[in-house]
């Protein structure tokens, strides 16, 4: 009897057709409640997900075949890896697939903030032309600050140069030549705080970074910087930023990912001037969800039939 795979988030139809082709039985059941998903989950060997699907303990304890969680896309704070762990399933997602799809997005907040490209087109809509209102910056000569120097960090790094921008960059878990040889001036938190024109956020969300730019780190940000966040909601305190944004501390921010999604309506963001907003866009495009989805099928029937887990986070015993 073949075994069950259940995708419970949308997957690009490449990664479907392999799971078939590979000879297991396919079941796409998108959007379900908890308790739906607790009765899907039941016989299944392996379970794709996206963001969308909460990999609870109380889920992976209605599992009762479930030996790989795939997640097409590189964040797992939906996934309980603990629980996980414990119940013997294999975590896994898919590192770089979606690299460069987030770098562009993050290249491309940098340049709506220098030219106000979402306001000048708001303003044309509406019937205005403020063109003395909104004169930008050139990119050439300024300083970008990337703290997290990963595939999307490298990525970013390049295409900083390409524009002969001034690349500085963080990473706590690469030494000097490293992060000098991903294309950044290697430099301390303390220094890419102070010394970036423009700092842009690529690092998972953990006990060390939620809430890492509060109001004490924002203060010592380069008076009229910008800040990019296409990472994780919940790095940036959001009513830290608001106020930053207020006092004029700063010159602006680009956020794609938010402390809660979708916003609420009554969040200061929504209200804030001089910030770009994105409903979480940083790997859909057309190519990287094609991409994960290839990745996340090939791993996991790779898993399920040699017992091989290429980027599994965990270690069952």
């Amino acid at each position: 009897m073949a075994m069950k795979i259940l995708i419970s988030d949308p997957l690009a139809k490449e990664g479907v057709e392999i799971f078939k082709n590979e000879g297991f039985e396919v079941e796409v059941n998108t959007g379900l409640s908890p308790e739906d998903l607790k009765k899907a989950i039941q016989g299944a060997a392996g379970l794709v997900i996206r963001s969308a699907t909460k990999v609870t303990a109380d889920l992976l304890a209605a599992a009762d075949t479930l030996k790989v969680v795939g997640r097409a896309g590189t964040g797992l704070d939906n996934v309980d890896i603990p629980a996980a762990t414990a119940k013997g399933v294999i975590v896994m997602n898919t590192p770089g697939q979606n690299s460069n799809a987030a770098a562009e997005l993050a290249m491309g907040h940098i340049f709506a903030l220098s030219r106000f490209i979402a306001r000048g087109h708001r303003g044309v809509k509406e019937g205005k032309w403020e063109k003395k209102q909104l004169r930008g910056r050139e990119l050439k000569g300024k300083t970008l600050g990337i703290l997290g120097l990963g595939n999307i960090g490298r990525i970013l790094a390049e295409l900083g140069h390409g524009v002969k921008m001034n690349v500085i960059g963080f990473d706590p878990f690469l030494s000097a030549d490293d992060i000098q040889a991903r294309g950044a001036e290697p430099v301390s938190f303390e220094d890419l705080l102070a010394r970036s024109d423009y700092l842009s956020i690529h690092v998972p969300k953990t006990k060390e970074t939620a809430g890492l730019f509060n109001a004490a780190n924002l203060a010592k940000m380069k008076d009229g910087a910008y800040l990019i966040n296409c990472a994780r909601g919940g790095i940036v305190d959001e009513a830290a930023l608001c106020d930053a944004l207020a006092s004029g501390k700063l010159s602006g921010a680009a956020l794609d990912v938010f402390e809660q999604e979708p916003l609420p309506a009554d969040s200061r963001i929504m209200f804030a001037d001089d910030l770009v907003c994105t409903p979480h866009l940083g790997a859909n495009t057309h190519e990287a969800q094609v991409n994960v989805a290839i990745a996340v099928a090939q791993q996991m029937s790779k898993y399920l039939k040699t017992g091989v887990a290429d980027f599994a986070v965990n270690a069952p015993k």
